[in-house]
């Protein structure tokens, strides 16, 4: 696309965005036209739609700010197709959608500001973006969704469960990336997690799940999940992975759940002969939440050119958190754990301009760290992170 069909595109969009409530209310319009016009499109989504509507428009807002960057946006786009097939999405649904979006934006944007230029505009546009998830589709030979079997739950706090499944046939996916995830008490409500572990050709994966206080979803996984229960795992996405420059050290920043992806490269990396250095910060509010140290300490004394750095923003444990009272053994391989804010403890490090950067976390934690570190000097194009959404 030019730069006029762009600007038109990006100016419309972020008119209504700016608009008190306006991608809310975007979202909620789109979806009662879809739903109005394509009836028999309700069933492909979820009875709650709170997420779907928030995730809607965090991927079309990521999708157009990278609508003159075709390395970047055509692999997402693409990923998102593959990832589609497992609602049975046809070429007619895109059509749909798009007619329905266009109508939306219409009605919020005014006879002034949806001009035929514009109408012309996002039509080049969406055509760009499904044809590119169609194109990745019919392309694709791997299954549209694989069946997870549930082998282990286990409870390593309150609000959170390492859970192993063994798939029915081995997925290829790069460590680091996540999946969208379906389990039987909630029929199409995915939900995205990282397997913590690199894929294998037995077909194991382990997820770390966090409940989250008023989720649909999470609170199901940690306190329901059952062994035998049958999950559905949708294609790999995401950007993130171990680089290929063995050369160029590494800055990893990890919260909570947010160490699953960043493990699971670490051990990808242990495979091979040769490893840049790797600094991985892991933190947590209270250090309980720092649930993994057991095995980043095995993983640091068998590579040395890993080191790992504990942080917890309190040193206290909350007080649901049994603690038999009896000191925690230090473990081997980690630095002394760090109390304070994750992404200022990193920051003062220093501008870490030698490192390829990774952050993974909550979007509030991902956003704060990477701004810190941008204002000690490191150069946002050494900075990666998956979509916050």
């Amino acid at each position: 696309m030019d730069s006029r069909t762009v600007a038109l595109i990006r100016t419309t969009f972020k008119a209504v965005a700016a608009e008190d409530g306006g991608p809310e209310r975007l979202a909620r319009s789109f979806y009662s036209i879809l739903f109005t016009d394509y009836p028999g499109i309700r069933d492909y989504f979820p009875a709650a739609m709170d997420a779907q509507r928030d995730r809607l428009v965090k991927a079309i807002s990521y999708a157009l700010d990278r609508l003159e960057e075709p390395d970047k946006l055509l692999p997402f786009l693409a990923q998102l197709g593959r990832d589609h097939r497992k609602y049975g999405v046809q070429p007619a649904h895109y059509v749909a959608v798009a007619n329905s979006l266009k109508a939306a934006m219409r009605q919020f944007a005014g006879t002034e500001m949806w001009t035929e230029e514009v109408a012309t505009a996002w039509d080049e546009g969406l055509a760009t973006i499904s044809g590119a998830m169609i194109s990745a589709a019919d392309k694709e030979t791997t299954p549209p969704a694989w069946t997870a079997t549930v082998v282990e739950r286990r409870e390593v706090l309150r609000n959170l469960s390492v859970i192993r499944v063994q798939l029915d046939q081995p997925m290829q996916y790069a460590a680091g990336q996540y999946v969208s995830v379906q389990v039987p008490t909630r029929p199409r409500m995915w939900r995205y997690l990282s397997p913590a572990n690199p894929a294998n050709a037995n077909g194991e994966v382990e997820f770390h799940v966090r409940s989250v206080l008023g989720g649909w979803v999470s609170p199901a996984m940690v306190s329901h999940t059952e062994v035998g229960d049958q999950w559905l795992l949708g294609s790999p996405l995401g950007g993130l992975g171990v680089p290929r420059n063995t050369k160029r050290k590494m800055l990893m920043v990890g919260c909570g759940t947010g160490i699953a992806p960043l493990r699971a490269q670490i051990m990808a990396m242990a495979q091979r002969r040769v490893n840049p250095k790797v600094h991985l910060f892991v933190g947590g509010h209270h250090p309980c939440d720092l649930y993994d140290l057991q095995v980043l300490s095995q993983l640091a004394v068998a590579n040395k050119w890993l080191t790992i750095t504990p942080v917890s923003e309190s040193d206290e444990n909350p007080w649901w958190y049994y603690d038999s009272g009896e000191p925690q053994p230090d473990l081997p391989g980690l630095e002394p754990r760090m109390t304070g804010q994750i992404g200022k403890i990193v920051a003062a490090y220093g501008p870490w301009a030698d490192r390829d950067v990774q952050i993974v976390g909550s979007p509030s934690m991902v956003q704060t760290t990477k701004f810190r570190l941008m204002a000690a000097g490191t150069q946002a194009k050494s900075i990666r992170h998956d979509p916050l959404f």
